[in-house]
């Protein structure tokens, strides 16, 4: 029997991770019950997780910018994606926002989260003359 039900408090969720952990030092054969015990217990985690612990998605910025140190890529690439130099710097500096047409062309190009660059986020005051 698969013995298997929702995680309802920290408890319940620390003896799942228990039990899940012996499927990481002896991997169940693939169709076996304890295979699909495996399954189901990792889909009660991450659903405990999610509901718990979830992690929203970072802003365009920042998502831009983690992306660009991960790929060894520097702001004048962001700008080839873009189509100018100061787009891009307006967009990573929190100036302006990207427009869904740019939004779609990074998620293409970068693989990125359309969902993640298109969300709202707070722009930089304008800097004032004296």
């Amino acid at each position: 029997m698969l013995d298997i039900r929702p995680l309802r408090c920290e408890a319940d969720y620390d003896a799942a991770l228990v039990a899940v952990e012996e499927y990481f030092e002896h991997e169940p054969a693939l169709g076996s019950p304890e295979a699909d015990r495996f399954d189901l217990l990792a889909l009660v985690i991450a659903d405990y997780e999610a509901k718990h612990w979830a992690i929203d998605a970072p802003e365009a910025p920042d998502l831009l910018r983690a992306h660009m140190d991960q790929a060894g890529l520097r702001q004048a690439d962001l700008a080839v994606v873009l189509g100018s130099k100061a787009r891009a710097s307006e967009v990573l500096n929190r100036r302006r926002h990207l427009t869904p047409t740019q939004a779609w062309k990074i998620h293409v190009d970068w693989k990125l989260p359309a969902e993640a660059l298109i969300r709202p986020y707070a722009l930089q005051p304008a800097k004032r003359r004296a």
